[in-house]
């Protein structure tokens, strides 16, 4: 039908607009947080939520490798007591803000899902995270919104269909994971890894 054929040819024309080297520096992001025992913490909202799940289950489980330390990945979205407690009391748009607050250290990595880029609690959480030292990482689509302009990295994908920036966060989610349980050393401290990874990420 075609209907279906124009659905997925325009979203794999989508995914050949994808920032690869900045995927790159994810992983890179990830693996060095893995590796000093940092916590990553990951949100979004509705769809995003269940992506964001999705991804603290693979990262937490699919990376797993005797060599090395496990990630210590949290959803923020998880904890319906503490979720619900916090927008009831403090208003939605803090309901990822607080529990960071409560837990954020320096050096952690956090991750914020939006399609829109400018979910308010999102926002507010990756500027809270800013001010501990976090690294932080956005997924995007439409325009990047608010989210595109503060994160460190910003993986945007190039589009205002809704269901093709959700149906590629995933995909990039699966990616990231797979990379990195595929190639267990990539970016961590070892000559080979990281002449792979500088390969993949081009010098500023």
């Amino acid at each position: 039908m075609e209907p279906i054929q124009r659905y997925l040819s325009t979203l794999q024309q989508t995914m050949g607009k994808l920032p690869q080297p900045l995927i790159a520096e994810v992983i890179y992001t990830l693996q060095r947080a893995r590796m000093q025992g940092n916590q990553v913490f990951i949100m979004g909202n509705g769809g995003s939520a269940s992506t964001a799940s999705h991804f603290v289950c693979d990262l937490a489980k699919n990376t797993r490798n005797p060599a090395l330390p496990h990630f210590r990945a949290i959803g923020l979205a998880d904890n319906m007591e503490i979720f619900s407690a916090y927008a009831n009391d403090e208003g939605y748009e803090n309901v990822f803000s607080q529990q960071l607050i409560n837990l954020i250290k320096p050096a952690d990595v956090v991750i914020a899902i939006s399609a829109s880029g400018n979910s308010k609690n999102v926002v507010n959480a990756v500027e809270e995270a800013r001010k501990y030292g976090a690294t932080t990482i956005g997924f995007t689509g439409f325009n990047g919104g608010r989210l595109g302009q503060i994160v460190d990295l910003h993986i945007h994908v190039p589009s205002d269909i809704i269901e093709h920036v959700e149906d590629i966060h995933l995909m990039l989610e699966h990616m990231i994971v797979r990379t990195i349980k595929d190639q267990p050393f990539i970016g961590l401290s070892l000559p080979q890894a990281d002449a792979k990874l500088s390969a993949e990420v081009p010098a500023d």
